[in-house]
């Protein structure tokens, strides 16, 4: 069995001794970590061009018994092998009774923002260039990392039309990648366990030629080994759930820069698209503040300078 070296680092060291058949397997490896972890190995074999066999005796030359323990130490390099949600809930079991346990979440979520913020700052400005520059973007985010992806492209669209959310709604998620071209830039979300619907975003990401922005927990995760910037955040929870918390807070910090980087045009969007929800009735009006029965004015509405032509409708 290797030594706790990275796998990564594992194959490149002894890349140059294997034979032209095992580079050619490990080179594959190299360029599609993430392919490794969420497909068969005869599927990874025919996606190579290789026979399922070259892959097994990579496996050994590494000094793995097989191509499952290699394939094991992928996984748990790119973290995909955290502890199973289950048997994390039932850890809580015995602690439900523990007035600290709110005091405890939240304390691990300002630990999470500051990990994050201390992370993030340059990441942040040059994901921020790259987004700017393109013809159009496309966030992705699914099953828990949804939320980000929809409160990034919602508030983006405030000062940008050009945003799209990759959602796979009723089966669009073809369609999506299909519109990918070389003049745009693809934001990926996503946290260990990674979804394999944001991994194939990455990779038609790739390969139409786009530049991809990943939020995500992991320097060494499935999109950040294939992204251009990455914006790392951190989801440790006492809870039996990863926390997207910090997630969030990247995601804002991220709109802030871009903000910044509009300029007074971005602002004049900004105007433009708050007077039209306000307009349309998108925002329940503040309803007008009545004076007390009896006819007495409290202190504050004393001092305003009384209005004319002012209709109060009655319930």
């Amino acid at each position: 069995m290797p030594t706790s070296e990275s796998i990564l680092t594992l194959i490149r060291s002894g890349f140059a001794g294997f034979s032209p058949a095992l580079q050619g397997a490990a080179r594959f490896l190299l360029d599609h970590p993430n392919e490794v972890v969420v497909m068969s190995m005869r599927a990874l074999a025919e996606r190579a061009g290789l026979p399922p066999a070259t892959l097994v005796r990579l496996a050994q030359q590494l000094g793995f018994a097989g191509w499952p323990q290699l394939k094991a130490a992928f996984v748990r390099e790119l973290g995909l092998a955290p502890e199973q949600y289950g048997q994390r809930a039932r850890g809580l079991l015995a602690r439900r009774a523990d007035a600290g346990l709110s005091a405890e979440m939240f304390g691990a979520q300002r630990r999470n923002l500051e990990f994050t913020a201390a992370q993030s700052g340059a990441a942040l400005r040059r994901a921020a260039r790259l987004i700017e520059r393109a013809g159009a973007v496309y966030v992705a985010g699914f099953r828990a990392s949804f939320p980000i992806a929809y409160s990034l492209v919602y508030v983006y669209r405030l000062f940008r039309d050009s945003v799209h959310l990759v959602d796979g709604l009723a089966g669009s998620l073809e369609m999506h990648l299909q519109s990918f071209t070389r003049r745009d830039t693809v934001i990926a979300i996503s946290f260990a366990p990674y979804s394999r619907e944001a991994v194939a975003v990455v990779e038609a990401a790739r390969h139409a030629g786009c530049r991809i922005v990943a939020l995500t927990d992991s320097s060494a995760s499935p999109l950040s080994l294939a992204a251009d910037a990455t914006i790392p955040f951190s989801v440790a929870s006492p809870s039996f759930f990863p926390s997207i918390a910090a997630g969030v807070a990247a995601a804002e910090a991220l709109l802030e820069v871009l903000v910044a980087q509009a300029g007074a045009a971005g602002v004049a969007r900004i105007e433009r698209a708050e007077a039209y929800l306000r307009d349309s009735g998108a925002y329940v009006a503040t309803p007008a503040r009545r004076a007390p029965r009896g006819g007495a004015e409290s202190p504050a509405s004393a001092s305003r300078p009384a209005r004319r032509n002012v209709r109060i409708n009655a319930d």
